[in-house]
């Protein structure tokens, strides 16, 4: 007897196939220099990882919803102990050799357990907002799901590594809003680190704190959470000049550089200067793969990894750029299109948790390369070299097809 099952978007895989593809060619692009390197290599490692990581996605598909919701708490575990073992364990590669980020046995790098503990958190945090029955109404009913983000974080801050934090705060907020939780509420959660931020500013701090005070007043939360916020608000502003002389130098160069590249155009003002010349030299059609004088001159740095969105904009021109772009917002809205026809909050939460995670990436990746956000070192999803990074976005491709597969509405079918 033949059986039947519903078969996860096919736009969804050719989607992520798509972007693959074009991004082992870039990265491929990315080798060819002058003078050349390893990094002319490379190309076939990252085949390799998409290989295993499309082979990883099918056994994925295989896998329940049930089964996804049971192993939560455990990948949870797992992934909090491997990010814990790194601070002790932990060693650096390439721009990011100062850090704790990669796991390591005999000399061989595994690979980053941060790439896991996203999936992990996406899961666990899925697990626990679709357990209530009701979203969460006030400040105080969120510290199961902050906690649950929180654990990771602090440890991937311990490494450090900023970016990676990043793509976790992303995830929280946009979770939180899926399940139902209130935009005043959200502001509220998140109005110390905005505190934290404009403190720099006198004037924009005391613009922010005005309406963070209106917005108490209207929204009304409980007094003690009132007066907990308005309390955190002004800690923040208190404590954020205090932060900036902790920060070693470098640090503070990057932040400064963010404001005017030209403040340090050696040193810290180098990437952003050199990547805005890449993409602006490309024009409309580009100068032609493998043809990026910026790249091939080896001006740009980190060409393969963080900064391999500017190659694209350079040899690609407008156009190679629009197409990248495109794709990834077709894949974005196709995500969120699962999400919403997943048959119950679990797997719901979970395709739009993994959809933020990959939108914070892209958003924050190609931000950095224009100088609209701060360098942060974050990777480009299916663009960037990176094995466990390739791995991850395959496995979060799986896990959309499973849930796909299980959704909602008119659905595409295969006969096996």
């Amino acid at each position: 007897m033949r059986a039947r099952r519903q078969v996860a978007d096919w736009t969804l895989v050719a989607l992520a196939l798509a972007l693959s593809v074009y991004g082992i060619a870039m990265v491929f692009s990315a080798g060819q220099t002058d003078a050349p390197t390893m990094v002319a290599r490379i190309w076939r490692t990252q085949l390799m990882w998409c290989v295993l990581g499309i082979g990883a996605a099918w056994l994925t598909t295989r896998a329940s919803v049930r089964l996804l919701e049971w192993a939560s708490v455990p990948v949870y575990a797992l992934s909090t102990a491997l990010l814990f073992l790194l601070l002790f364990v932990g060693t650096g590669a390439g721009t990011a050799a100062s850090t704790k980020s990669w796991l390591a046995i005999g000399g061989v790098r595994l690979g980053q357990p941060s790439e896991l503990a996203k999936l992990a958190v996406v899961l666990c945090l899925a697990k626990v907002l679709s357990s209530r029955k009701d979203a969460p109404k006030s400040l105080f009913e969120l510290w199961p799901p902050v906690v649950v983000v929180l654990v990771p974080w602090l440890l991937i801050m311990g490494q450090p590594d900023l970016g990676t934090a990043i793509v976790f705060i992303g995830i929280l907020f946009a979770m939180l809003f899926w399940s139902g939780v209130s935009w005043p509420l959200l502001v509220l959660l998140a109005s110390p680190a905005v505190s934290l931020v404009l403190a720099f500013s006198t004037g924009l701090w005391g613009a922010w704190f005005i309406l963070l005070i209106a917005l108490v007043l209207w929204a009304r939360p409980y007094l003690l959470e009132g007066a907990l916020v308005v309390a955190a608000n002004v800690a923040m502003g208190v404590v954020a000049p205090l932060l900036w002389e902790q920060l070693q130098p470098y640090q503070q160069r990057r932040l400064q550089v963010f404001l005017d590249p030209q403040a340090d155009p050696r040193a810290s003002g180098y990437h952003v200067i050199q990547s805005q010349v890449a993409i602006g030299s490309g024009g409309w059609f580009g100068k032609g793969f493998t043809l990026g004088t910026q790249k091939r001159l080896a001006f740009l740095p980190a060409q393969h990894t963080d900064f391999i969105f500017p190659v694209v904009g350079e040899e690609l021109g407008f156009l190679g750029v629009s197409v990248a772009l495109i794709l990834f917002t077709w894949l974005l809205l196709r995500s969120t299109r699962v999400a919403g026809r997943a048959p119950s909050a679990f797997p719901s939460l979970v395709a739009f948790g993994l959809m933020a995670s990959w939108f914070v990436h892209i958003l924050v990746n190609v931000g950095m390369t224009l100088n609209l956000m701060p360098i942060t070192g974050i990777p480009l999803p299916f663009f960037s070299y990176g094995g466990s990074f390739m791995l991850s976005c395959w496995l979060a491709v799986g896990m959309l097809v499973r849930i796909s597969s299980e959704g909602r509405g008119k659905a595409d079918t295969l006969v096996i």
